[in-house]
C-alpha cells in the first residue's frame, strides 16, 4: 500500500469510537491539540507500539493526525501494513482548526495549529 492508497476521513465524518493519534512533534502538540487524542510523534510509534500500546490496538479504529495530513498518511499506511486499522484525517489539524472543532493546549495559552 503507498501512502496514496491510505484510506481518509473527513473531521465530518469520523468514526465513532476511533482512537485519534496525533503524530506531530512535541512543540506542535503543545500549541494545540484535539482533547482526548494520543500522541506519539511519528519516529516513536514503532517504539512505542511494543513497549507501551494504550489504546493503539490492531483491534481498535485509529484516525492518524498530523498538521496536514503527510506525515499521517506514512503513519496510517504503516500501521495498516503492520495489522492495524488506521486512516488518515484528511487536511489534518488545519482542517480540525478551520471546521471550528475545539482544541486545547498546554502551557495555557490559546490552542493554535503550529
Amino acid at each position: 500500500m503507498s501512502d496514496f492508497d491510505v484510506p481518509t476521513v473527513t473531521v465530518d465524518r469520523l468514526p465513532d469510537g476511533a482512537v485519534l493519534l496525533d503524530c506531530r512533534e512535541d512543540d506542535e502538540w503543545a500549541a494545540g491539540h484535539i482533547d482526548g487524542a494520543v500522541h506519539v510523534p511519528m519516529n516513536e510509534i514503532p517504539q512505542r507500539l511494543s513497549s507501551e500500546p494504550g489504546q493503539l490496538t490492531p483491534d481498535a479504529k485509529i484516525v492518524v493526525v498530523c498538521k496536514v495530513g503527510s506525515r499521517s498518511a506514512h503513519v496510517a499506511a504503516w500501521l495498516n501494513q503492520n495489522g492495524f486499522d488506521a486512516v488518515n484525517l484528511s487536511g489534518g489539524m488545519l482542517a480540525w482548526a478551520t471546521s471550528g472543532r475545539s482544541m486545547t493546549s498546554t502551557g495555557g495559552g490559546p490552542p493554535h495549529v503550529a
